[in-house]
C-alpha cells in the first residue's frame, strides 16, 4: 500500500497535514533520497481490528522488555470503567497508578487539552508561556511553596531536588570547604528510577544492576526517629527524603511525631527536608497535600503523577530561601511545563483542590475501608487493612499476584506494593459509592483463589 502526502490550501485547513493511502503499491523512493518500503503485512491490521494476543506477540518483538504486563490490551475508558481490544469492562482501582485521579475521559480536562493543544502545545523553556505561569501560581498559592520547577516524571522531579539541595548547601555554606552533600532515605521507599532517584530508593534489587549508583545515601528505618535525627546532626546530611505516606512501598502512614522530628533537627543542623507526595499528593489523601494532615512543612516538595491528569508532568515545590540558590542554567527540560500539560493541570488542580471534592475522598476512603474491613478483615490470609483516603493497602500473609490476577478475570483492577504481599487500592477519586460496592464484592469473590495457591 502507497501513501501520498496531501497538503490542505485552506487557511483553514494548514494546520492539519494528513497521509492517505493512494494505491497498492509503495513509492520506490522520497525526497531526500530517503528509501520507502512496503510494510510488513502485519501492519497493514488496523489497530482496533487486531486480537489481544497479537498485539502482546508484536510488543514483545518491538518493544525493550522492561515491563512484567499484565496480559491485558487496554484501548478506552470513561470515568472509572477501563474497555480492552475485545470489549470487556474493567473497574479501574489502579487510575493508571495513581496517575488518573479525574478517571478516563473527564469533559473538563478534555477540554482543556483540546482547546489548548488547538492553540500551542509546546515552545520549550527559552520563552515564556502563560499556562505555565498560571499553574505556578496555582500551585504556590495553594502550598508552602514560593516558587516552582516543572519538569516530567516523578523521578525527574526528585532528580531536581537532589540538585537543588547540594546546590542549596553549597549557596547558604559559601565559605565552608566540603558543605553537606549527603541524604537520608528510609527503608520501603520508592523515589524514582533515575541514578540519583535511584540511589534514594530502598530495594536493592532496584539498584544492584546498576552499581554504582550516586553515593552518600543513608537509609534509616521508617518512623525511626532517634536513628534518623542522629544521622542529620552529623552535620554531613544536605536533605533528608521522606514519603508521608509510602505508595509503593506498601501504603505505610508516617506519624506526626516523626515528621515534626525530622523538621525540628533538619532546621538545627540547617539541612532541608524534602516530602516525595508523587503518589500520595494532590487530593489522593482528602487532604490537598498529603502533609497537610501532620501540620508539617517542607523546604521541598516533588509532586508528578496525578497533576495533568494522564499527561506526563513533574513538579518541585520550594521555598523562597531554597529558589534563591538556583541561578540560570542550573537546571532544566526541553519539554518541561509546556503550555499543553500545564492547561491539564490547571484544570486537575481547580478540580481537586474544591473543598467539597477533598471532604468527598475523605468520606469515600473512609466508607470504603470500613467496608473492606467487613468483607474481608476476618479472612485468615489479611494481616492488616490501611491508608488513608483512597490510598488503601490490603497486607497478606502471601503473595497478592493470584488475587490481582483472579480479579482482572472477574473485571476489577488493582495493583500490588511492598514486597508483592499489599493489595494496592488507589481508584479515580471520582469513583462513587457503589463502584466501591461493587469491588468489595468481586474482592470478596476472588479471595479464596489465596487458599487454592497456598496449597500448590
Amino acid at each position: 500500500m502507497s501513501w501520498s502526502l496531501h497538503l490542505p490550501h485552506s487557511a483553514a485547513l494548514h494546520r492539519s497535514l494528513t497521509l492517505k493511502p493512494a494505491n497498492h503499491r509503495f513509492a520506490t523512493t522520497a525526497c531526500l533520497n530517503v528509501d520507502v518500503r512496503a510494510p510488513d503485512s502485519d501492519r497493514n491490521t488496523p489497530l482496533q481490528e487486531k486480537r489481544s494476543s497479537e498485539i502482546i506477540a508484536d510488543e514483545k518483538k518491538f518493544i525493550v522488555g522492561t515491563y512484567a504486563r499484565a496480559p491485558l490490551v487496554l484501548t478506552s475508558g470513561k470515568g472509572c470503567k477501563l474497555y480492552d481490544v475485545e470489549g470487556r469492562e474493567y473497574l479501574d482501582l489502579t487510575s493508571g497508578i495513581a496517575v488518573n485521579a479525574l478517571g478516563h475521559g473527564d469533559s473538563d480536562w478534555l477540554r482543556a487539552v483540546a482547546h489548548q493543544a488547538e492553540l500551542l502545545a509546546h515552545v520549550s523553556n527559552i520563552y515564556y508561556s502563560v499556562p505555565q505561569v498560571e499553574l505556578a501560581k496555582q500551585l504556590v498559592a495553594s502550598s508552602f511553596a514560593d516558587r516552582v520547577f516543572f519538569c516530567n516524571s516523578g523521578t525527574e522531579a526528585n532528580e531536581a531536588a537532589i540538585k537543588f539541595s547540594r546546590k542549596f548547601q553549597r549557596y547558604s555554606q559559601p565559605d565552608k570547604k566540603d558543605p553537606p552533600v549527603e541524604f537520608i532515605a528510609f527503608s520501603n521507599c520508592f523515589h524514582g528510577r533515575t541514578m540519583g532517584a535511584l540511589a534514594l530508593t530502598s530495594k536493592e534489587h532496584y539498584r544492584t544492576p546498576f552499581e554504582p549508583v550516586m553515593p552518600g545515601v543513608t537509609f534509616v528505618e521508617y518512623g525511626n526517629t532517634q536513628a534518623a535525627v542522629e544521622l542529620i546532626q552529623s552535620g554531613k546530611i544536605a536533605a533528608v527524603f521522606v514519603e508521608p505516606i509510602q505508595g509503593e512501598g506498601g501504603v505505610y502512614s508516617s506519624t506526626k511525631e516523626f515528621l515534626q522530628a525530622l523538621r525540628t533537627a533538619c532546621d538545627k543542623a540547617g539541612c532541608l527536608l524534602v516530602f516525595d507526595e508523587v503518589q500520595c499528593g494532590l487530593g489522593r489523601t482528602g487532604y490537598l497535600w498529603a502533609h497537610e494532615a501532620y501540620g508539617v512543612y517542607p523546604d521541598i516538595m516533588t509532586l508528578a503523577k496525578p497533576l495533568a491528569g494522564g499527561l506526563p508532568i513533574g513538579a518541585v515545590l520550594v521555598t523562597e530561601r531554597v529558589a534563591a540558590a538556583i541561578n540560570y542554567g542550573d537546571h532544566g527540560s526541553t519539554f518541561a511545563g509546556n503550555p499543553l500539560v500545564c492547561s491539564a493541570g490547571i484544570t486537575v488542580l481547580d478540580k481537586i483542590s474544591n473543598p467539597s471534592f477533598l471532604a468527598s475522598v475523605t468520606e469515600k476512603g473512609q466508607y470504603f475501608k470500613d467496608l473492606l474491613t467487613s468483607d474481608l478483615g476476618r479472612n485468615s490470609h489479611v494481616r492488616e487493612i490501611r491508608g488513608f483516603g483512597l490510598i488503601i493497602g490490603i497486607e497478606l500473609d502471601v503473595s497478592a499476584s493470584p488475587l490481582v490476577e483472579a480479579c482482572q478475570q472477574s473485571g476489577l483492577l488493582v495493583l500490588t506494593a511492598g514486597k508483592g504481599n499489599v493489595v494496592r487500592i488507589v481508584p479515580p477519586l471520582i469513583i462513587s459509592k457503589e463502584e466501591l460496592d461493587e469491588a468489595s464484592e468481586i474482592l470478596k469473590k476472588c479471595f479464596p483463589v489465596l487458599d487454592q495457591a497456598t496449597k500448590n
